[in-house]
């Protein structure tokens, strides 16, 4: 198998090039998409210098189950028709949260869209919990 790959690769350099390139580029497309992804310790260090705020954009009922001290939940679905309450936060990052990643780079773009400064926890709250850090009921 490996050595038919081999061969493929050295008949057909040029699209096997321009497959390298276009997977690069889509790489670099969604990682500038979403904001920065942050760790939870970098999460930790922003809230408790006073510079961030937590977004947490899953469920209310999720939410209810226990999350970041002093998150705003505003779920996923709801954030366009409830985007003005995220006006007095225009000063701080905005630190989106989700259940494991998968709604915080579509939250984070339409943030940037409307000038907020934003960064979203990498994994979501799957790595705030794998981490073993405090989530409030």
């Amino acid at each position: 198998m490996v050595p038919k790959l081999i061969e493929f690769a050295s008949n057909h350099y040029i699209l096997v090039g321009l497959l390298v390139v276009l997977l690069v580029l889509l790489l670099v497309t969604e990682l500038r998409r979403g904001g920065r992804s942050l760790s939870s310790g970098e999460l930790t260090s922003l809230l408790n210098g006073g510079q961030g705020m937590v977004l947490d954009v899953r469920a209310h009922k999720e939410f209810s189950g226990g999350h970041i001290v002093d998150a705003l939940n505003i779920p996923y679905d709801k954030l366009a028709s409830r985007m003005a309450e995220l006006e007095k936060f225009r000063a701080k990052t905005l630190i989106v949260v989700d259940a494991m990643g998968q709604h915080a780079g579509t939250v984070c773009r339409d943030l940037q869209k409307a000038g907020f400064s934003v960064a979203r926890l990498g994994g979501g709250m799957g790595t705030w919990r794998g981490d073993n850090l405090p989530v409030v009921k």
